[in-house]
């Protein structure tokens, strides 16, 4: 006779719950590929640092206004908290701050510097793009991850035993948070695009290509010219993007071997549009975004002697060097059926 299944009681699920959770932070989620997301992200907001001025990042607003702003919550900027008129020494200060979060030295003590580098930007300049605002957003939900690692460098992998259940949990929460805020950003950005006319009717990019703010350069008009002069390559490239888009937005229901492609082919979008556009800073915000959505928790990088291409030459290279000619090789001896004896009596027989 066939018996019902028990009841699950709320003990049950609680049971159930924080063995799955004790499961999931077996591992440590610091690795090597959150480092390689701040150190991209401190890359771009240093670019945009180094190759702006200060009187072109605080161009006056309108009306006369002239930035920063220092009022209510502004007012913690770093290009207010220092004197009027020292922006070169705050610009400096930054870039520092952000080259030494670039190489990736003791996470708990630059990861506030970090953020408060990038909102200060975006808050107070009055030259800004959607990619500074990612950062600066990132960087905030990357405070939680950094403050718990253990590690002194974010390229090391983490000791199996470092790391408490509780800085675990905080990490790997702070990481759900980051990677669901991405995947909305990427939905929106795709699904919004069709409530737009140009785009509906894959026609946007012809547009943006003869942009003159953001137009190709130069020396790429010519192909872009032309993959823009056909209806076929005009669509493809405009319905592309959304879909592209559209898929980075579902990218956490998908398997994840999946997401390894569609990481390479987030970076290739984002790259494309830097080359053709001019959105390098943009590019940088969106490429260490995509790190942090799409690589696993804890992941590692391999090192350079682990990669595929290069690890048969390396071995090659290291059995040619050690191995010494064949005819300069010792002889194996030939033991007589004697000497076999002494060594293993009766087995002469």
């Amino acid at each position: 006779m066939r018996q019902e299944p028990e009841p699950v009681t709320g003990t049950d699920w609680a049971t159930r719950v924080g063995g799955w959770t004790r499961a999931k932070l077996a591992d440590p989620p610091w690795g090597s590929g959150i480092g390689l997301a701040r150190t991209v992200l401190a890359l771009a907001t240093m670019g945009t640092l180094l190759a702006t001025p200060p009187a072109a990042l605080m161009s006056p607003l309108v009306g006369g206004i002239k930035p920063p702003v220092c009022t209510g919550i502004t007012a913690a900027s770093i290009w207010c908290r220092l004197p009027q008129g020292h922006f070169e020494l705050a610009r400096w200060l930054s870039i520092v701050i952000l080259a030494l979060v670039a190489s990736g030295w003791r996470p708990r003590l630059t990861a506030i510097p970090h953020w408060w580098i990038a909102w200060s930007l975006f808050a107070s300049a009055s030259i800004t793009d959607g990619g500074d605002q990612a950062t600066a957003v990132l960087t905030l939900l990357l405070v939680p991850v950094a403050l718990s690692d253990p590690r002194r460098w974010h390229w090391t992998a983490a000791d199996p035993e470092t790391g408490g259940m509780l800085a675990r949990l905080l990490a790997c929460t702070a990481m759900i948070v980051i990677k669901v805020q991405v995947a909305g950003l990427y939905l929106d950005a795709g699904l919004a695009k069709l409530g737009v006319m140009d785009w509906a009717n894959g026609t946007a990019m012809f547009y943006w290509f003869r942009s003159v703010l953001f137009g190709p350069p130069p020396w790429l008009t010519s192909v872009t010219g032309a993959v823009t002069g056909s209806a076929i390559g005009v669509a493809s490239i405009t319905w592309g993007s959304v879909a592209l888009e559209v898929v980075l937005g579902i990218a956490l229901l998908l398997p994840a071997r999946m997401r390894l492609y569609l990481l390479a082919a987030g970076l290739c979008f984002h790259d494309a549009i830097a080359l053709t556009m001019g959105l390098i800073s943009f590019d940088g915000a969106m490429t260490g975004a995509l790190l942090l959505y799409l690589l696993p928790l804890g992941y590692q990088i391999p090192p350079v002697s682990k990669w595929r291409k290069l690890r048969l030459v390396r071995a090659i290279g290291t059995n040619l060097a050690t191995r010494p000619p064949a005819r300069q090789r010792p002889r194996e001896p030939v033991l007589s059926p004697q000497a076999i004896g002494q060594l293993h009596p009766g087995s002469e027989a």
